[in-house]
Parts: structure tokens; sequence; C-alpha cells
């Protein structure tokens, strides 16, 4: 029985020692390759679940004398466990964070753009009443011109960073929850 144990011990051992090594990876990836790793990370996860309820098995068929000992490894493995999906939730949690901190971060740049380009339009009608002035300031109209146009391609890709973060933390936040119903689900097909 205990070689049974044990075997699924070197397992856990081994499963874990991957889970932890990415998700130290997961803050240094971004887009396709990080959501696969997520992925992959949950998975594992649900694996290491299995082999502390197959454990957990195995302690019950270890005859009494010998069990407490079972037990309290089986106990430290469950607290490893539940460390390591602390850690991956604070990672996600992380990057929702960052996220939601660049979206306002854009939305504000955003609006500054926009108060901007309204400053250059009313210097632009201003421009008009005076005809020595607009002889003086033809060249700044040109540089205004050429920073409004730059300010609209600044703001086409803030808005579709906007719109790329947004579905970010939607996936996040649909895998958070496919997470959680499915921890869940098992925890309550467990019992």
């Amino acid at each position: 029985m205990s070689s049974d144990f044990e075997a699924y011990e070197q397992d856990f051992g081994t499963v874990t020692a991957e889970i932890t090594n990415k998700i130290g990876r997961i803050p240094k990836l971004s887009g396709e390759e990080k959501t696969q790793l997520v992925l992959n990370v949950d998975k594992q996860l649900e694996e290491v679940r299995e082999l502390l309820e197959q454990m957990d098995l195995e302690v019950r068929e270890i005859p009494i004398q010998s069990r407490a000992m079972y037990n309290s490894r089986l106990k430290s493995y469950k607290q490893e466990v539940e460390k390591l999906e602390k850690d991956f939730r604070a990672h996600l949690l992380d990057n929702t964070e960052k996220l939601e901190r660049s979206s306002r971060r854009l939305e504000a740049g955003y609006q500054i753009a926009v108060e901007t380009e309204q400053v250059g339009q009313e210097i632009l009608s201003n421009l008009h009443s005076d005809r020595e002035k607009i002889q003086r300031a033809r060249e700044r109209l040109r540089e205004t011109d050429a920073n409004l146009g730059k300010s609209s391609r600044i703001l086409t890709g803030m808005l579709r960073r906007i719109i790329q973060n947004r579905v970010l933390v939607f996936i996040l936040g649909a895998i958070i929850l496919l997470t959680i119903i499915l921890a869940i689900y098992f925890n309550l097909r467990g019992h």
C-alpha cells in the first residue's frame, strides 16, 4: 500500500514543481502564450487534486498504527496545493489589475488628446480674425495640424489597446470563473 502512496508522492512532487515554475513564468508572458500557460497550469492543478484524492484513498487502506504519519504528509501536501492555487489566483488578479490600470491611463490619455484637439480647433478659429497673426502663425498652424494627426493616430492605437485590454480582462475573468466552477464541481463530485 505505502509503495502506491510513495508513487503518488513522486508524481505529486514532479507536477507541483512544474506548476511552481509555470506560475513564476506567467507575469513574463503575454497574449496566446500566456493564455495557454494559464490553461496548462489549471489542468495541472486539477491533476494534483486527483493525486491528492488517490493518496487519501491509499491512506485509508493503510493500517491504523502507520496511518498518522501518512495523514500528516497528506495534510502538508494539501496545504502546498492550497498555496499553489493561491499564488496562481494572485498572479491572475495581479494581471487583471495591471490591465485595468492601463485602461484607466489610456482613457485619461484619450481625454487629454480630445481636449488638446478642442484647443487646437479654438486656436484655428482665432487665427482667422487677424491677418497679420495668420501670417506669423502659419508655421505654428502646420505644426498643430501635424500634431493633431499624430494625436489621432495615437488615439486610434489607444482605443485599440483599450478594446484589447477589455477583451483580455473578460477572458481572464472567464478563466477564473471557469476555474472556480470546475473546482466547485469537482469538489462536490468528490464528495
